[in-house]
């Protein structure tokens, strides 16, 4: 993450260790069956196939797949599932918002609430944060792409915002405008994706603060129910080069 980008520090991801790649591969099923909600058909629903192709790039097994899609759409096995968001605020006063996907509220309530508690946040009811962020579509270019003409061709198509970190170009849009400029784009797009962003960012430039809040964003992240975690923070290099 770099302090320098617009958005790059709002969204922390965490890469796909082979210790953690069983529960990304369940995340990813997860995202997929939300998706087929919408539709079982890949080629007439685009959540669906953004979803499919995230897990495919992972190495999701083609087997995970049909299931996660048989389940959204209703024709698998399983338990009913129920999509939550829970918000609150962390170290610092940041924003957090973390997406769950869930067959008991109880639990995964219970287990949301006591991971905000134990590294120093506390959980908001509905409403209290979410009004900080927008849904945008969000497209990240391959690093090497001929800039000017990703640029240029997403301009056409109806971006909204660019953001040149240096190493890559991301794209800002509605997300109804999403598919058109992933197309328009190309091979020159590394991935594509809706994300909720903060309309504000707040500064974390206090180090044990950033410790603190990066460590509550990865433990809700490795919550078994919870999908994705997003949050307004910013830490400038000189302190995330120090949590590296």
């Amino acid at each position: 993450m770099s302090g320098h980008s617009k958005w790059a520090s709002i969204k922390h991801k965490k890469g796909a260790t082979d210790a953690k790649r069983g529960k990304i591969f369940t995340k990813m099923a997860s995202e997929i069956t939300l998706a087929a909600r919408e539709g079982a058909d890949p080629d007439m629903n685009f959540k669906l196939r953004l979803a499919v192709q995230k897990a495919k790039a992972s190495n999701v097994p083609a087997v995970n797949i049909e299931r996660a899609i048989a389940k959204g759409s209703g024709t698998g096995e399983g338990s009913a599932l129920e999509e939550l968001t829970y918000e609150g605020y962390g170290p610092a006063g940041v924003a957090v918002m973390a997406r769950s996907l869930t067959d008991n509220r109880n639990r995964t309530s219970a287990d949301v609430k006591s991971t905000f508690t134990k590294f120093g946040g506390n959980l908001g009811a509905t409403g209290s944060v979410g009004y900080l962020f927008e849904q945008k579509g969000v497209i990240v270019c391959k690093a090497g792409a001929d800039k000017e003409e990703a640029e240029l061709a997403a301009i056409d198509a109806g971006a909204d915002d660019i953001d040149d970190t240096g190493e890559q170009v991301i794209i800002y849009t509605k997300p109804t405008n999403l598919e058109a400029i992933k197309d328009a784009l190309g091979d020159m797009a590394e991935s594509a994706d809706v994300e909720m962003i903060a309309s504000q960012t707040i500064m974390v430039d206090d180090l044990k603060k950033a410790q603190t809040l990066i460590r509550l964003i990865d433990a809700l992240d490795d919550l078994d129910d919870v999908i994705s975690v997003t949050a307004n923070y910013d830490i400038p290099d000189s302190v995330m080069n120090q949590l590296e």
